[in-house]
């Protein structure tokens, strides 16, 4: 099987770096949080693109949606079932928006994956 090469970390972390979510994670920085069980948590962005905007966060550290293997997809399927219950919980049962940036082109800066929440306010098509 081919070996594939290291993810690269932006600002030159290192992947034995804790990452800002696992230190929110640990308690080491504050976070609001909304949610938390054995595989996740979940707290509040602290720069929101909507009025509820809410950052949920596996226990694990995945760098990157592309970096989950076969091992990750119970844990990934169990993100998708928490997410509704985390915009049902702050109100927004039938109308929010989950988003996952996959790698700093497409806006990920947090090397750490995390699916956005997203409520509050009329959402377009498409996203920018």
């Amino acid at each position: 099987m081919p070996h594939s090469p290291p993810t690269p970390q932006p600002h030159g972390e290192s992947m034995a770096q804790a990452t800002l979510f696992e230190k929110i994670l640990a308690g080491e920085i504050p976070g609001e949080l909304v949610y938390e069980d054995a595989q996740c948590a979940a707290f509040r962005d602290i720069n929101p693109a909507a009025p509820t905007h809410i950052l949920l966060v596996p226990r694990k550290p995945i760098p990157r949606l592309a970096d989950a293997g076969e091992e990750d997809v119970g844990l990934l399927g169990h993100l998708m079932v928490i997410a509704p219950k985390i915009a049902a919980a702050e109100g927004f049962g039938d109308a929010f928006r989950v988003v996952v940036n996959n790698g700093a082109d497409a806006g990920q800066s947090v090397f750490h994956l995390h699916l956005h929440i997203i409520a509050g306010r009329p959402l377009k098509w498409p996203p920018g």
